[in-house]
């Protein structure tokens, strides 16, 4: 049984980040949408020359938070004043400080959930498999190499284009990417 492969894009191997941050810049610039960097750590400023947003996790986490809280008392107030109204040493049947502990629970519980939730998504971490692990470039990336993978599915994509736009930001190592069908 032969596998056939399906060229999928290409990448740029660079040896230092300066190079890979002007690279990135400039595929910015040529006005490719599809397209990654990888790194083996964070690089300051790769962010901003990829044109990078910032991320919407944190408000999403905070704001679910909140309805965590808005969820505690309710469902406290409901259940301690209205379902089963008990006086309990002639205290009050909305007791808040009584509350504070699990208040605080379902703040935390909301904002872990939505974190979960969160990088599932934006990270898209349900896609389990990409053509670039396949290959030997990842060794390289993950121990002292920088790379710019720029996808064929972008409308912008040429292999003539995207080669000549890799060499035109330094690149000296570029190689196809390919996927097995």
């Amino acid at each position: 049984m032969s596998e056939s492969k399906t060229f999928v894009g290409l990448v740029g191997l660079y040896d230092d980040p300066d190079g890979l941050i002007q690279a990135a810049r400039q595929v910015r610039d040529a006005g490719y949408q599809k397209w990654d960097c990888h790194t083996p750590y964070p690089i300051h400023g790769l962010d901003a020359a990829m044109g990078l947003k910032r991320s919407p996790v944190g408000i999403i986490v905070l704001t679910s938070g909140f309805v965590g809280i808005a969820a505690a008392l309710l469902m406290q107030w409901w259940m301690s004043a209205v379902d089963y109204p008990v006086v309990i040493g002639g205290k009050a049947l909305f007791s808040w400080p009584a509350f504070v502990p699990v208040t605080f629970e379902f703040f935390v519980l909301f904002a872990a959930l939505a974190i979960t939730g969160s990088l599932i998504y934006f990270c898209k971490l349900w896609r389990w498999h990409s053509p670039l692990h396949d290959t030997d470039v990842m060794k390289e990336i993950t121990s002292s190499r920088y790379a710019i993978v720029l996808d064929a599915i972008d409308e912008k994509f040429s292999e003539k284009s995207g080669w000549d736009l890799l060499e035109k930001g330094g690149c000296n190592d570029i190689r196809r990417l390919y996927e097995d069908v």
